[in-house]
């Protein structure tokens, strides 16, 4: 099904001819049947005319902003009727109405397996509209629902290619570093599940990650062992730096240390830089007996 434009003029001329000729057909007929003043052909004329007034009242239909209505004649799709207003369409027809208005979808908290396995929760929105007003009614039943239904089909999809979270590669994507590239991930997988009820994504934001309560625990331990192994990496790292800087710049000053003087002070500057507690000095004032 494609969405095309329904034929329709404006329904003023329609609500007109329709109160006339239902007011008029009512009162020819009345005044036939009571005054027998006029000859007995004008009944059915009068009748004639309150069933014309019938149709025009049946072909009219009201298009309320930002609202379309669907056309429908004897089962076949004539068109949609998109533009707001009073307007006449073909009579003896069944108007749908869809709402073009933006809309949200707040996704219930999921539990799922994210790519290492442990089980998280998460939740999402879902920001859409219709686009094409012919799928929506007709391709899928009720597309509200099918939208719902497909947007936690896909966060469930997307959620278990990634993991929660890691500290070891940097270039890797995971749930809680990279919610952009998620969002933008699952909007591109939903979208090509909704297009075939018409729907036009706007906008997918994650509004909910969390461990499961079972795991939680033992989750945020590793989270912290691992951030200060990482943190511990980084100390070594720049404490070699400055060890590295210290020695060059005692060697430009004209200070040779022989390789046991050399040892020992990397020793002494490794612990002092490295250690969490700070460093106490021992001071060497000589041997005693010297």
């Amino acid at each position: 099904m494609r969405e095309k434009k329904a034929w329709h003029v404006s329904g003023y001329l329609a609500l007109f001819v329709a109160l006339i000729a239902g007011l008029g057909g009512l009162f020819l007929t009345l005044y036939t049947i009571i005054t027998e003043n006029l000859p007995v052909y004008c009944i059915p004329v009068g009748i004639i005319l309150v069933a014309l007034s019938g149709i025009c009242f049946s072909s009219i239909v009201i298009v309320q902003p930002n609202q379309a209505k669907v056309i429908t004649f004897f089962g076949t799709y004539t068109g949609t009727v998109i533009e707001s207003g009073l307007w006449m369409v073909l009579p003896f027809t069944t108007k749908t109405n869809v709402s073009l208005k933006v809309r949200n979808f707040n996704s219930q908290t999921l539990k799922v397996n994210d790519a290492e396995g442990n089980p998280v929760e998460i939740g999402a929105v879902v920001v859409f509209k219709v686009r094409d007003t012919a799928k929506a009614i007709f391709d899928v039943d009720h597309y509200e629902k099918f939208v719902g239904i497909q947007s936690e089909t896909a966060l469930r999809h997307v959620a278990a290619q990634y993991p929660y979270d890691t500290f070891t590669d940097d270039t890797k994507l995971s749930l809680r570093g990279n919610a952009d590239e998620v969002a933008a991930e699952l909007m591109s997988e939903l979208q090509k599940r909704l297009d075939v009820a018409g729907v036009q994504l706007l906008e997918t934001r994650l509004t909910h990650l969390a461990y499961a309560p079972e795991i939680a625990s033992a989750m945020l331990q590793r989270q912290q062992a691992t951030a200060i192994v990482s943190a511990r990496q980084k100390i070594v790292e720049g404490a070699v730096g400055m060890v590295e800087a210290a020695l060059r710049q005692l060697e430009a000053s004209g200070v040779e240390l022989d390789a046991e003087r050399r040892a020992a002070m990397i020793n002494n500057l490794m612990v002092s830089i490295v250690s969490d507690r700070a460093a106490t000095p021992v001071i060497n004032t000589g041997s005693l007996y010297s």
